[in-house]
């Protein structure tokens, strides 16, 4: 099992480099609860598998086709702008009140949100490629081990975010509201820049 190792190694050093998911899995468990949170490490785990698969598999050859991968990248742009909007919206808007309210359990939406949000990022896949083409030259691994060593990295993301759901969990009620709406203001920020930049660079990219 060194190749489910050598991944789980490879992935848990990738989620030092925390983004705007991070934060909007924390926000689901700080807001609403743990098990929430768990829904959208949930989330963000299936998506990983979902691309390291595609990636094995030579999928990213297909978004080498221009026009899907202009269409594609609008869509998915688009979908990160309105989610970043949706939140921004929650953080400027949010008082205790409705704080409070926002703190009932709806997992599926929980789950669901992550996903496609996660989801938005077709670049994930030829990360994936690249990173498992270098394994493969590196190691020399066959198919079969590069699925071993992509369930060790897509399970390093379960580790590293439900972990960090559970710190942040513990220590909730410590947390101040208005820190809460800064974390929301962050998040949709990120948000909105990074799915305008990639609107514009699929815009601008004939």
């Amino acid at each position: 099992m060194k190749e489910f190792r050598n991944g789980l190694l490879t992935g848990l050093t990738l989620q030092l480099a925390i983004g705007p998911v991070f934060f909007f899995i924390i926000n689901l468990a700080l807001q609403k609860t743990i098990f929430d949170g768990f829904a959208g490490v949930f989330g963000v785990t299936s998506v990983d598998y979902i691309y390291i698969i595609l990636a094995i598999l030579g999928i990213d050859r297909l978004l080498k086709n221009k026009k899907f991968k202009k269409i594609f990248g609008a869509i998915s742009s688009f979908v990160l702008i309105i989610f970043g909007l949706l939140i921004l919206q929650s953080a400027l808007s949010a008082g205790i009140k409705q704080l409070d309210s926002a703190s009932t359990s709806n997992l599926l939406q929980s789950f669901s949100s992550v996903f496609l949000l996660t989801i938005s990022s077709p670049m994930t896949i030829v990360f994936f490629t690249s990173l498992f083409t270098a394994k493969a030259v590196e190691y020399n691994y066959t198919k079969k081990e590069l699925y071993l060593f992509g369930l060790g990295t897509g399970f390093a993301t379960f580790l590293f975010m439900g972990t960090s759901v559970v710190i942040f969990s513990l220590i909730r009620n410590a947390v101040p509201i208005i820190l809460i709406q800064i974390l929301n203001g962050i998040v949709g920020g990120l948000l909105i820049g990074y799915g305008s930049i990639r609107f514009y660079k699929v815009l601008s990219n004939r």
